[in-house]
């Protein structure tokens, strides 16, 4: 994912150090109930939809926007999936950063799956029983947008 410019400012004063972040995730899904994956040119690995939100912006426009910007698909969100603090990661320049991410389910009303900026080497839409290798987490969520549960959260003393 490209680094927004206030992770930028941020990083000039705290160097390399682990940062707290908000994350969202988008799993679209269109009329054929296939989901909108991505193949991230900053790993090569295939992924769901995500993106940090701009100060102030709400996680739903958040995972609309990302959507739109990476894979050029217009898409509404539907519902909150799950809110998961995520392991932390450390990326190859050496910034760690930890998300707490807010999971959304979306549904594909418009424009045409391509790489759109980027952060994307592929984009496709895959059935959910033939998905590409895709890591446990974005299985997970995609499980749990296809479930018709309440929304997921780690529960207390896990």
């Amino acid at each position: 994912m490209a680094t927004p410019d206030f992770i930028r400012t941020l990083r000039a004063f705290a160097g390399r150090q682990l940062l707290w972040l908000p994350g969202v995730t988008a799993i679209v899904f269109d009329d054929e109930d296939r989901v909108l994956l991505h193949r991230r040119s900053d790993t090569g690995r295939w992924s769901v939809i995500g993106g940090i939100p701009e100060p102030g912006e709400q996680p739903a426009a958040c995972a609309v926007r990302e959507v739109e910007e990476e894979t050029g698909v217009r898409c509404v969100a539907e519902r909150i999936v799950l809110v998961q603090a995520l392991p932390p990661i450390t990326y190859v320049n050496g910034d760690t950063c930890q998300y707490m991410d807010i999971t959304l389910r979306c549904r594909a009303v418009g424009g045409r799956a391509r790489v759109n900026d980027d952060e994307s080497l592929e984009v496709g839409w895959f059935a959910v029983d033939a998905l590409p290798d895709l890591n446990e987490h974005g299985v997970f969520r995609i499980k749990q947008a296809l479930s018709d549960a309440p929304t997921w959260f780690e529960p207390m003393g896990s």
